[in-house]
């Protein structure tokens, strides 16, 4: 992993702003500022965007928020894996969780959990505890591998020496051994039953053909009693189908009068409106004396000619609708048979379906029962020797495949004890404990710190002094216990970079030289940053003055109005 930069806002005292670490430009960095200043916010920070937790254990998540914005906290970090780029942003209030490879956002359908692992175990390929181990050296917050219980020291050189695998075989054996267990239990339940089912089989042959042929007159009654019904049913369809024919013969005239209907009816509307004009121009005559139109006087001898000619034309008109009302009254009488007729033809339709649908059951009853026969027949033909044939058979396949589980079985507990810690993976760091112990003393030589420390198997630490006294990691000063975790430190990386397991470019040293080193322990570290092969080493510091001249860039972390500012000097 070659990290690139870091961007960060709105976490503990860093305010708005954007403060953003080149991480891969300087060999060396200088790291300096007053307490409170923001000098380790960095390492929370990426402790945060790639493991969702902050680096030191006496700050808590939500502590992570600034306290006066109380918002908006978003870190952001660049890396390259290979020739792939990645980019991840996360934030709280709002929730952000991002993760972009080659500039496109990988699927977030799972939830922040899986997208999580799907970091840590896919891109990452690093857990937080063996990150910390190789990546960031603290003189308060980290804990040294050598303060870790036995169980933890073995998962963090598992992980650098890339033996997770061996968990998930494991796991994966686990199922498959569970599997196995249960095809085993399937197994022999069946060969219980089958052997249950001969016996029942030889006792039941005496009875059975006796019990068939009973079976089958029965069957052959009921296919009896159900063509009877097939007939009456056929009979009865031949009938509705009469009927329906009759009704629809009866209902020829049914277009024609529909037709005459509308017919009647819009001859009726057009003389009640000619009798409505009528009456609309005699109730004229009689109110008005004068035309509304020119004022004039309206003749009477006019007016009574025109009264006289309308009321004729009216009562032309009142005796044309009664005609038409008495024809239209025949049509509705007609039609309504109609429709009674067409309601009857429905329910003969009806009726028509449900006997066809009881003929098709009753023939598919016909035909299973005849299949049924048929099988009984055959039953009684050849049950006695082909059903217990066909059993043995069976139990002889069970048999053979039970044998084939057993030796499955046996290889699954193989593999299992394989895969054991005191398997596979103990003779593997069993292999790699000799360089792990060779590349320590080589590193505590170099800081001029000359005793033979072993790791064990059980990851037990055994140190000799020169003259074969025999230490214990505790009985030592802060200066050496120092010495012995950057040993270690350097160790985990130079042993990662080998597996190709956790191999990066940074190396962050959190206050280490303030109380853990003297003048000559700095300088021996200060020889072995020059000789290492780590590409990109932050070291945050109060001590400047001995410090300034030796580093490439120095970062200067200072409060602004509450809020912490980084700035190169």
């Amino acid at each position: 992993m070659q990290f690139s930069k870091l961007k960060y806002k709105n976490i503990l005292s860093t305010g708005n702003q954007w403060t953003t670490i080149e991480l891969n430009r300087y060999k060396t960095v200088l790291v300096v500022g007053d307490n409170g200043s923001g000098k380790s916010t960095m390492l929370d920070a990426l402790s945060f965007v790639l493991f969702n937790k902050p680096f030191r254990p006496d700050v808590t998540k939500p502590q992570l928020v600034n306290s006066i914005i109380n918002k908006n906290l978003v870190v952001e970090v660049e890396f390259l894996v290979g020739k792939k780029e990645y980019k991840i942003v996360r934030g709280i209030k709002p929730a952000i969780f991002e993760v972009y490879e080659n500039n496109n956002l990988l699927n977030q359908d799972a939830n922040i959990r899986d997208y999580q692992d799907h970091l840590e175990k896919n891109i990452l390929k690093v857990n937080y505890r063996s990150f910390m181990q190789v990546v960031i050296l603290g003189s308060a917050n980290y804990i040294p591998f050598m303060r870790l219980p036995a169980a933890l020291r073995r998962e963090v050189v598992e992980d650098i020496l890339g033996l997770k695998i061996f968990g998930l075989m494991n796991s994966i054996l686990y199922t498959k051994k569970q599997q196995n267990e249960a095809l085993i239990s399937e197994n022999a339940s069946e060969k219980k039953l089958l052997t249950q089912k001969v016996e029942l089989i030889k006792q039941h042959n005496e009875h059975l053909t006796a019990n068939n042929n009973k079976l089958i007159e029965d069957k052959k009654e009921r296919i009896n009693e159900a063509k009877t019904n097939i007939s009456t049913a056929e009979y009865e369809l031949e009938s509705l189908h009469t009927f329906i024919a009759d009704e629809e013969n009866s209902i020829k005239d049914a277009d024609k009068k529909s037709e005459l209907q509308k017919e009647l009816t819009q001859i009726k509307y057009k003389l009640e409106l000619k009798l409505a004009n009528l009456v609309k121009s005699i109730d004229f005559f009689h109110e008005n004396e004068n035309c509304p139109t020119c004022a004039q006087e309206i003749n009477t001898e006019f007016k009574c000619d025109i009264i006289i000619q309308k009321t004729s034309n009216m009562e032309e008109v009142s005796g044309a609708i009664l005609g038409v009302d008495g024809k239209l009254e025949k049509v509705n009488e007609r039609l309504n048979e109609i429709k009674k007729s067409r309601k009857t033809i429905t329910d003969l339709t009806l009726s028509i379906h449900q006997q066809q649908n009881t003929t098709h059951q009753l023939k598919k009853y016909i035909t299973e029962l005849e299949s049924e026969i048929k099988l009984v027949e055959s039953h009684n033909k050849e049950i006695d020797k082909n059903e217990l044939v066909r059993l043995s058979e069976q139990l002889s396949d069970i048999s053979i495949q039970y044998n084939k589980l057993v030796v499955r079985k046996n290889m699954l507990d193989l593999a299992g004890v394989m895969l054991k810690d005191s398997g596979i993976k103990s003779k593997i760091i069993k292999q790699y404990l000799p360089i792990i112990n060779k590349l320590i003393n080589k590193y505590l030589s170099t800081l001029d710190f000359f005793v033979n420390f072993t790791i064990n198997e059980r990851f037990e630490e055994s140190i000799l002094s020169r003259f074969r006294d025999e230490f214990t990691y505790g009985s030592f000063s802060e200066g050496e216990k120092f010495r012995i975790n950057l040993a270690i430190l350097f160790t985990w990386r130079a042993v990662a970079k080998l597996r190709n397991s956790i191999s990066t470019n940074i190396l962050f040293l959190d206050e280490v030289f303030d109380s853990s080193l003297d003048i000559a322990g700095i300088e021996e570290f200060l020889k072995i940053i020059n000789q290492t092969d780590v590409e990109n080493i932050f070291l945050i510091s109060h001590k400047v003055d001995q410090l300034y001249d030796k580093f490439e860039n120095v970062l200067k972390f200072s409060k602004v109005r509450n809020f912490s500012r980084c700035s190169s000097l």
